[in-house]
């Protein structure tokens, strides 16, 4: 009797990626590894989308478009090319109205892609018809999501094989078309059990001829118990990487579960031992200088308290390493179970993950929801769609305070429809009034990555990327003798100081022009104000009050953006401004004084 045929994805170059480098891998750097792997006999890639796509405009001064054309090149014309997208979201952090979810379809098949995995973080099939109409519109296969995890100890409501089979039903009742059903669990918290249970269910439910895949992450220990639970039960595809960007928060690796399958009836992919080891050589070689980050090749046993998506955890270490609050990372995990349990259940994957992750982020950085993350308000008060169970009342009657924004049951594509901001001829005017030329994929990087992808057009886009090398060479420049004008912050305050060799004569000045005698620099502005300072490091983004000007408690004085968060920067009573500290995109640091209010 001949084995099943399982097909096999090959998530390395963009899930793997994501995973383990946050997004941040240049296209010249890993492409001599995709010619290795179609050597390797590979023909199903995810090779974009998902905040693979966004990443590329935000640190990589790369064009997500031109990689996934050469890209194409590379692999050949029949190869399955795969995306990943957020429903109503598709590719940005926020919904999305009718033409720009149009635009991204016609775009990604313009540019190579052959199917589009099509999730949505709340499980709400409301914000999967439109998408999945334009997915097959354009002629690229759909592949329509049921999104995973297990919940927090004593939490009961959603993310039981019966929710899941309500959630698959709503979709075939729909009438959503779909080439293709996937499972996905993000956090890898799934346990195997359950994993065989929903795949079994889904086996019965679903026409015999229908395509079933699971993917999940390594994130929690337990991805290679449920890849096989999932065989066992009839799954007929899982998502796999290659070394160095496989395991820990990504997928499990290929060599690992052609072990793992020996002696079973499974073929996965027709995969070879000895290709694949030449494949994930010439991998290796190609990121032997990429830094690593020590949790990305972790296994944690705290995830499924905390359900951390592993393609969103070091995407949110690299920020908090960008930001120097590193030491907060356990105490903004641990933060996430309360955030969660309050949330409405939501599955923690991209954009869901992520406003979790600055919910639990804002509690640990300014005190248990004192502060509410945009897209945590906006998502508990109803804007992204439905939530799983109802979102906890004192929560929503926070945000809504937060927010100035009232609850709502109205479709989250409506409410992006009628939003004149997410219309194409806004995005039009924008490129206009910035002088960039108007093609279709322009007006999508400007709309999906709004001013940082109007930075990038503009040829002005910042280059982040952690490399070994670099990384060495900055530690040795550091290490010789310091000489020229620096910023410090002192006591929550921030001081230009010029540093010489030997007895020069230097001067410390306060940042606001004011010079001040070293000794005395923490009580500059002791007795003429009250000191206003950032609660989160970031980037200065918009000064909204100017010297002089009378604001009232709460008012909002300037906003900071601090990972992907927009902050405001608010009067602690009223009073008038004395001073402005800051100047727009200044890079500020938590307690660092923005202001004085008299």
């Amino acid at each position: 009797m001949a084995k099943k045929f399982i097909d096999i994805m090959d998530t390395t170059f963009r899930d793997g990626f994501q995973s383990v480098f946050g997004g941040r891998v240049l296209m010249d750097d890993f492409f001599p590894a995709v010619e290795a792997a179609k050597t390797a006999g590979i023909t199903h890639y995810e090779f974009g989308g998902g905040a693979r796509f966004q990443s590329l405009y935000f640190y990589l001064r790369e064009d997500a478009f031109e990689m996934m054309d050469k890209f194409r090149k590379i692999v050949g014309p029949d190869a399955n090319l795969q995306t990943l997208a957020r429903g109503v979201n598709t590719v940005m952090l926020d919904t999305g109205s009718k033409d720009l979810i149009d635009l991204h379809a016609k775009m990604f098949k313009k540019h190579g892609a052959t199917t589009i995995r099509n999730f949505d973080a709340l499980n709400d099939v409301e914000n999967l018809k439109y998408s999945a109409e334009r997915i097959t519109h354009h002629g690229l296969k759909h592949e329509a999501v049921v999104t995973m995890m297990d919940l927090p100890p004593g939490c009961h409501g959603a993310h039981t094989v019966e929710f899941y089979e309500k959630t698959l039903r709503d979709i075939l009742d729909s009438g959503i078309p779909y080439d293709s059903i996937c499972f996905k669990d993000a956090s890898g918290t799934s346990n195997p059990q359950k994993v065989f249970e929903t795949i079994q269910m889904a086996r019965k439910l679903l026409p015999d001829d229908t395509h079933i895949r699971l993917h999940t992450h390594e994130t929690a220990g337990v991805s290679v118990a449920a890849y096989m639970a999932a065989l066992e039960a009839g799954v007929d595809g899982i998502d796999l990487a290659a070394s160095p960007v496989s395991g820990g928060t990504s997928q499990p690796d290929m060599l690992t579960m052609l072990h793992a399958t020996k002696g079973m009836d499974f073929d996965l992919g027709g995969l070879d031992i000895g290709k694949i080891l030449t494949y994930e050589k010439e991998l290796q070689g190609c990121l032997e200088d990429y830094f690593v980050p020590p949790e990305a090749t972790m296994v944690s046993p705290i995830i499924p308290f905390s359900p951390m998506p592993g393609g969103a955890l070091t995407a949110n270490t690299q920020m908090m390493r960008d930001n120097d609050i590193m030491d907060k990372f356990p105490e903004v995990i641990a933060a996430m179970q309360e955030v969660v349990e309050k949330g409405g259940y939501g599955t923690s994957v991209t954009p869901v993950s992520q406003f979790y992750f600055q919910q639990a982020l804002n509690n640990v950085m300014q005190g248990p929801w004192k502060a509410i993350a945009p897209g945590y308000g906006r998502m508990v008060l109803g804007y992204f769609g439905k939530t799983p169970v109802e979102p906890d009342p004192e929560i929503v009657k926070i945000a809504s305070e937060k927010l100035g924004l009232e609850p709502t049951t109205e479709k989250a594509l409506d409410l992006a429809d009628a939003d004149p901001a997410k219309s194409l001829e806004n995005w039009i005017n924008v490129l206009k009034e910035e002088d960039i030329e108007i093609t279709e994929e322009n007006i999508f990087i400007a709309a999906a990555c709004q001013e940082k992808g109007i930075t990038f057009l503009k040829g002005e886009g910042e280059l982040n990327v952690r490399k070994i090398s670099q990384m060495k060479a900055d530690c040795k420049e550091g290490s010789k003798e310091m000489s020229g004008n620096y910023t410090v912050v002192v006591d929550g305050q921030k001081f230009s100081v010029q540093v010489a060799e030997g007895n020069a004569d230097i001067q410390v000045t306060a940042v606001n022009g004011e010079s001040v005698a070293p000794a005395a620099a923490p009580a500059a502005t002791s007795g003429e104000g009250d000191p206003i300072k950032a609660l989160l490091p970031g980037n200065v983004w918009k000064i909204v009050a100017n010297p002089g000007q009378s604001v009232n408690e709460g008012d909002v004085i300037m906003i900071l953006e601090s990972m992907k968060m927009e902050i405001d920067v608010v009067a602690p009573r009223g009073g008038v401004i004395k001073s402005i500290n800051v100047a727009t995109n200044d890079k500020v640091v938590e307690g660092q004084v923005v202001a004085v209010l008299g």
